[in-house]
């Protein structure tokens, strides 16, 4: 059975290295023309003044954001113009190829712009893995057509002989381009033209259509440019003439023999030239059950009629469904609701995506970066929530991004895509090492180069919880990437035995080292703008497992539990961050480096906390980029709030595997500090830094989510080993003598004795509904890694030993019952009073079933930590000791 640590490892790796097919596009304007268009509308299809106010819509802002953590500048359109001018300069190709990475082909509509004006459609093979293809839009083949024969023909010639001529000259073409096989597919854009009710080939009147033809020839010829030439003054706008061009290559490629080559329809989401109403791929229905045999891909999905989309797509065998430019034109919750649309009714191998990116590379960027970081959002979503298992969920996204456009364009491409097992080599783990090694390597640096990486930081976290990290020049990361050998950092084995202060404690020797690997399924954008950070696991030099690593010890807890007879179990847990703001104190000569952070009447979710969010110099405003920020880490926030405390706030993270929850608990503690920094503010995770207001904790929510978790013979027996050995539990969870002030009864804070209430705030344990549990004593001190391996192996312990829950469901406040009343409920035991009598406690429980070389590792660290720096301190001086670090 898979651990839990290996959950979404497969997915992410497939929806990262998966090379896309870009299904529609258009090509890059030449360098001399790249001014003719306004950079601004890589995000919108607005138009002049209205252009101008979507710098002020979510698309826009995302997309600067997203650009600016590439080219590493401000987030703000100024700077994001300034320095990609500044990388056209520099060299135009390699700006583009950054942002043309991942893309294995791009089937380019090049009849939007007049020639000359933009590159070929060939052209952009330099900077994809296989050879661009083109696709023929239809009603430009036509006016070049008719431009053509208003140049040659003469006076005499009449009308209907010229007409004549169109006919047979246009399906001459569209024969020529079904033969082409540098042509896949064909465009129409009929949806501009009249709308996408196309009547029935019955019903046509030609003779309208011809008369729509002489009144465009007889408007004559405009000069476009001595590059370009001409071009018709009057478009081909009229529905009986354009209706008719698609109905004959339709039937051009009903009647051709071998594989059908698409067309693709724009329907939904253009510019003001279209009409809305008519957009509605709903219009064709008739025209696709006239021609069964012609492959038809509803572009755009349909937007916002991306359920008709879907419902064709479903319905008839010969439509297909494009998910294109929605990408990057809505926000990012829109497109996370267009794609759960489409999949609540269409088969994923319906399902193409494009960019639709025009004149400018970077709408390629960040167009691919949204649909990955889109799809891991979704099937992660439909993976957790068990409508999927991994395996499909990495089936679809690697149809959705290549395979279904693949055969339906019967492309041949460079990249083979690896199998599931082969995706399960990635990223490397001390249990699975690399294998084939350059292949991974390279899947590696593509996933840092979308990231826009200069630095990268591997990180890990001690014995004294605090974070630690080794900065890389990410230009290092790539010359070992790319040499086929794995990034590996060296510490000293010290380094997991030293105290806040570069101590060493007495057990252990300055001699030593371990070797700290990058596990590349933690990798994620930030703190800073291109910095990426991930987790380390440390190893033996022989590569062995190193058991003292805080990674490896919960790792091998979840794999424990995931193996253990009769029932291997599987856990999500959500963590929420209680954190306190405070201001940093412009007085250098006093003791105290931070003051409360001015407000003004902060209180519980009080609103008026959040009323100077936009201001600048705010804190607000730097917890709008924190958010962001979150956002662009895959961090899943459900929740932000302020809390009682002055300055206190509170993130809630989305449930998550262990080892991923921890790491993102981690993660955004590090984002939450980074930014509020860069803001001229503190975060501090002190569990109670003023005497008279609330502590700050570290709540973790958890479920058992293999098959019977629900089961209450099941968790009844875990949570009842939890709290049987909450008490040396607790040495973990409340890990400083800082965390003793905040275990306050009555307080909401999880009290002084060991109970369990059914949504009582007041018990340390409270069980919210089914086995999803909320433990309450755990602060923000603590390592995550050693607490949830010890709440795990105490809940394991329980279900083997099948422990009664003999402890009644306390609905009140243990402290203000009676004696009696709490011996009614079992309730006869208080937690340690302070961190030396937790750390016996841990001693003395032998039933733990704990790594011993880890906890003795720990009680060591714990006993100099005291002897050495805390118990020497005043209250005010501990207070002070712990705000500086935590």
């Amino acid at each position: 059975m898979a651990s839990a640590y290996d959950d979404f490892t497969s997915l992410n790796a497939a929806i990262d290295s998966t090379p896309l097919i870009d299904n529609h596009a258009h090509p890059l304007l030449t360098p001399e023309n790249a001014g003719t268009r306004p950079l601004l509308s890589i995000a919108s299809e607005a138009g002049g003044n209205a252009l101008e106010d979507s710098k002020a819509s979510l698309a826009h802002i995302r997309a600067v954001k997203q650009l600016a953590e590439v080219l590493g500048c401000e987030q703000t359109w100024e700077a994001v113009v300034a320095n990609i001018e500044r990388k056209r300069l520099e060299s135009r190709d390699g700006w583009t190829r950054r942002c043309l990475e991942g893309i294995e082909t791009i089937l380019v509509d090049d009849g939007l712009d007049v020639s000359g004006r933009v590159e070929s459609y060939d052209w952009h093979s330099n900077f994809t893995k296989s050879k661009c293809k083109r696709i023929v839009r239809i009603e430009t083949v036509a006016s070049d057509i008719i431009a053509r024969l208003c140049t040659s023909s003469s006076a005499s010639k009449t009308a209907s002989a010229t007409w004549s001529d169109f006919v047979e000259e246009f399906v001459d073409e569209i024969g020529r381009c079904i033969a082409d096989p540098e042509v896949v597919g064909f465009k129409s854009i009929i949806c501009y033209r009249g709308g996408l009710d196309i009547p029935s080939s019955e019903a046509h009147a030609v003779p309208e259509a011809e008369e729509a033809f002489v009144e465009i020839v007889g408007a004559g010829l405009r000069v476009d440019s001595p590059v370009s030439g001409y071009s018709l003054k009057k478009r081909l706008e009229h529905s009986p003439l354009n209706s008719l061009i698609v109905h004959w290559l339709a039937m051009a490629i009903r009647d051709t023999r071998g594989p059908k080559k698409p067309i693709q329809f724009h329907t939904g989401l253009g510019d003001t030239d279209i009409i809305l109403t008519k957009s509605s791929p709903s219009h064709l229905q008739t025209f696709i059950e006239e021609y069964p045999e012609v492959p038809i891909i509803l572009l755009h999905a349909g937007y916002p009629w991306t359920r008709e989309t879907a419902y064709l797509a479903t319905m008839y065998p010969n439509v297909y469904a494009d998910i294109g430019e929605v990408f990057p034109y809505i926000s990012r919750q829109g497109q996370e609701g267009i794609l759960k649309q489409m999949l609540e009714l269409c088969p994923w191998t319906k399902i193409l995506c494009s960019t639709d990116a025009h004149g400018f590379p970077e709408m390629y960027l960040i167009a691919t970066t949204q649909i990955r970081s889109v799809l891991k959002t979704v099937l992660g979503d439909l993976v957790r929530t068990r409508q999927l298992d991994e395996k499909q969920a990495v089936q679809l996204a690697q149809a959705v991004l290549h395979t279904n456009s693949k055969r339906i364009y019967n492309l041949e491409t460079e990249s083979t895509l690896p199998s599931f097992e082969q995706l399960g080599a990635f990223p490397y783990t001390p249990t699975a090492p690399l294998r084939g090694s350059s292949n991974t390597n390279q899947v590696i640096i593509q996933k840092l180069q979308s990231l826009g990486a200069k630095y990268l930081r591997v990180c890990w976290h001690d014995y004294t919880s605090s974070a630690k990290c080794r900065l890389l020049p990410i230009k290092q990361v790539y010359k070992t990437l790319s040499s086929g050998k794995p990034v590996t950092v060296s510490v000293a084995k010290a380094g997991l035995g030293l105290l806040q202060t570069d101590l060493m404690i007495p057990q252990i020797n300055a001699s030593g080292t371990f070797v700290l690997r990058p596990d590349w399924s933690s990798l994620k954008p930030g703190p800073a703008a291109g910095h990426v950070s991930c987790f380390g696991d440390f190893t033996n030099l022989d590569g062995s497992d190193a058991m003292l690593c805080p990674r490896t010890v919960l790792r091998k807890t979840v794999e424990r539990a995931a193996a253990a007879a009769p029932r291997g179990l599987t856990f999500l847990l959500g963590f929420e961050v209680e954190f306190v703001v405070m201001e940093r104190n412009p007085d250098a000569a006093s003791p105290d480096k931070y003051l409360t952070l001015r407000g003004d009447g902060h209180a519980w979710s009080a609103a008026r906390a959040l009323a100077d969010w936009g201001r600048g110099g705010s804190f607000g405003t730097a917890a709008d980029e924190a958010l962001d920020s979150l956002d662009a880490a895959g961090i899943e926030v459900e929740q932000f709030h302020p809390e009682s405390a002055a300055g206190q706030f509170e993130l809630v993270l989305s449930p998550l595997p262990p080892l991923e929850a921890c790491d993102a608990l981690l993660q955004a503690r590090q984002i939450l500090e980074s930014v509020a920094a860069r803001h001229g503010f503190r975060v501090t995770l002190h569990p109670k830094p003023f005497a008279r207001s609330c502590g700050s904790a570290s709540h973790m929510h958890m479920s058992i989510s293999s098959p019977g978790g629900d089961d209450p013979t099941v968790y009844e027996h875990f949570y009842a080993g939890v709290l049987t050995h909450l008490r040396a539990v607790l040495a973990f969870a409340y890990s400083s003598p800082a965390s003793y002030a905040r275990m306050l009864d009555s307080a909401w804070a999880g009290g002084r004795w060991i109970a369990w209430g059914t949504q009582n705030k007041e018990a340390p344990l409270r069980k919210v509904a089914g086995s999803h549990w909320e433990v309450k004593v755990i602060d923000g001190l603590a390592n995550p890694y050693f607490v949830v391996a010890a709440i795990l192996t105490a809940g394991m312990d329980g279900i083997e030993k099948e422990t009664p829950l003999a402890w009644g469901d306390c609905l009140g406040d243990p402290a203000r019952m009676s004696p009696e009343e709490r011996r009614e409920l079992g309730i006869d035991t208080m937690f340690p009073a302070d961190l030396r009598e937790a750390l016996k406690a841990l001693v003395d429980d032998k039933e733990l079933d704990l790594n011993g070389e880890f906890v003795q590792r720990y009680i060591d660290i714990k006993n100099a930590e005291l002897e050495f720096l805390l118990d020497p301190l005043s209250p005010e001086d501990l207070r002070r000791w712990v705000l500086e670090r935590y």
